[in-house]
């Protein structure tokens, strides 16, 4: 994440509600098949707990939670409504290249990824920009499926249930 002041100003909740209420498709770019990263955890949740139709892209890995992996987003069968970014502050300028090359609609930097210009320029392109959120834990927000360890436990409720 880069040290500057942070200027830009995101959209709010219902915003990003709405976004992922249009989505449809959501391209993992930075996909990783190792289950201690982020990216894995977000692609079990989306996989098992959403609607989305979920590809992954990576350069290396070839299968994913037993998905194919595709290169980049220009491999992809379709356009992905959503690209989901899991890669260094360094490379989001050429992620935001290939995502507009192809035609998404939204460019969202996972929790901690924050460049003012790549989102300057996707907006200025007429993508919608969320930035340093989860896609998972915001879905999971506005689901119902949000609890402290970020699985859905079921139990609707104001009080912390007691086991005896």
């Amino acid at each position: 994440m880069s040290t500057t002041e942070r200027t830009w100003v995101g959209p709010t909740a219902p915003e990003r509600l709405a976004i992922l209420g249009r989505t449809k498709s959501i391209a993992i770019v930075g996909a990783s098949d190792k289950p201690s990263r982020a990216s894995y955890f977000v692609a079990t949740y989306l996989l098992s707990s959403s609607r989305y139709r979920v590809y992954f892209v990576n350069p290396v890995a070839t299968e994913i939670l037993g998905q194919p992996v595709y290169k980049s987003l220009a491999d992809l069968p379709e356009v992905p409504d959503l690209v989901d970014v899991f890669r260094r502050h360094d490379d989001l300028p050429s992620v935001l290249e290939e995502t507009l090359a192809i035609g998404a609609k939204t460019i969202w930097l996972q929790l901690g990824s924050w460049h003012e210009e790549v989102a300057a320029k996707a907006e200025a392109a007429g993508l919608a920009v969320v930035m340093d959120r989860c896609v998972k834990i915001e879905h999971a927000r506005f689901h119902g499926g949000l609890h402290l360890a970020g699985f859905d436990t079921g139990v609707i409720s104001s009080k912390r249930q007691v086991l005896a």
